[in-house]
């Protein structure tokens, strides 16, 4: 049943187009509206339209894990911190806990893993063999103050190193300021510097004002060629939220219907619990769909999140919850 139910979603989508780089269309981004109490409303009952129990909460656990981007953004982080990371990442539910689910077959993974650049190489590394990406921040994270050129060198260097998708941060003054005219050209200028690796665009949403600023900034980094919208660097005194989500989720799916090309979207920054996460998949099974019920399509920014699915796990086949300690990161 498990297996069943983890791979509803895997048949939604034989082949996913990259987002290309369009015009800058200042029409829409303009004529771009958030209605702010509609908003409230509709994130304030999303806990309590959709709830899943038992086997199906599990099953939407497993969904959660694949769609994780195990991170670890700290001053202290040491080659040995990425390295227990990465085997994580490799095998992210304890052995007792795979074979109790019988999951085996799934060879389970995190989505990616994602780190600082000095990193990366590490990371490639430990994660070699398997398909499991190395994500890079990039771009002076988390303020994206650097000089531009030095910006742009930070994103060749990751890539040369070995990332395949890298989460760049956006120049916030330029959305307070209403220059989308700089706006996309910095983040086309960023797509360019990727090549094929994956660009993720972090807004900042706690830092962008109005919902309607960051309903024009998600806009705007999707026409620049942004493969992902992400909310948060995860510094912010706000970072993800259901409100800010819901409007970045909305230009997606605004932006496909106009377009035809689908764009993911990665909360990041103040997801912890296994609950929190479950209203994520919610909001975008109901806003968009299971075909973004997939990694290809959707990301977590965690790094505590995975030990508390672990217990919740745990809780689902024993009945009992278990100390934290008995689901470390390393």
């Amino acid at each position: 049943m498990l297996q069943e139910q983890t791979r509803v979603v895997e048949a939604a989508v034989a082949h996913l187009k990259r987002n290309p780089i369009s015009p800058l269309d200042l029409g829409w981004v303009n004529s771009v509206r958030v209605n702010r109490s509609a908003v409230e409303r509709r994130t304030a009952t999303l806990g309590g339209r959709r709830t899943v129990k038992k086997e199906w909460q599990a099953a939407w656990l497993l969904r959660a894990i694949s769609c994780m981007d195990l991170t670890t953004l700290s001053g202290d982080d040491t080659v040995g911190t990425v390295q227990r990371l990465c085997a994580k990442a490799r095998h992210p539910l304890r052995s007792d806990l795979v074979e109790a689910l019988g999951i085996a077959p799934l060879n389970l993974t995190v989505g990616a893993v994602c780190v600082y650049h000095t990193f990366v190489s590490t990371a490639v590394e430990a994660l070699h063999g398997t398909a499991i990406p190395v994500a890079a921040v990039s771009t002076g994270f988390p303020a994206g103050l650097s000089p531009f050129e030095l910006r742009l060198r930070e994103i060749e260097a990751s890539v040369a190193d070995g990332a395949r998708e890298i989460d760049i941060v956006i120049s916030r003054h330029m959305v307070l300021e209403g220059d989308w005219d700089g706006l996309y050209a910095e983040v086309k200028a960023f797509r360019e510097a990727c090549g094929a690796a994956h660009l993720k665009t972090i807004l900042a949403t706690g830092e962008l004002g109005t919902l309607r600023n960051v309903a024009q900034a998600s806009l705007v980094c999707m026409l620049a060629g942004a493969d992902f919208i992400k909310t948060s660097t995860g510094k912010e005194t706000v970072n993800a939220t259901l409100p800010f989500s819901l409007v970045m989720v909305r230009q997606i799916r605004d932006y496909c219907d106009q377009t035809g090309y689908k764009v993911g979207f990665k909360p990041a920054g103040g997801i912890k619990t296994a609950k929190q996460s479950l209203d994520w998949l919610a909001l975008m099974k109901e806003e968009l769909g299971d075909e973004w019920l997939r990694p290809e399509l959707f990301r977590y920014g965690a790094s505590s999140l995975l030990g508390d699915i672990e217990r919740q796990l745990e809780h689902y086949i024993t009945g009992q919850y278990s100390a934290s300690f008995r689901h470390p990161m390393s």
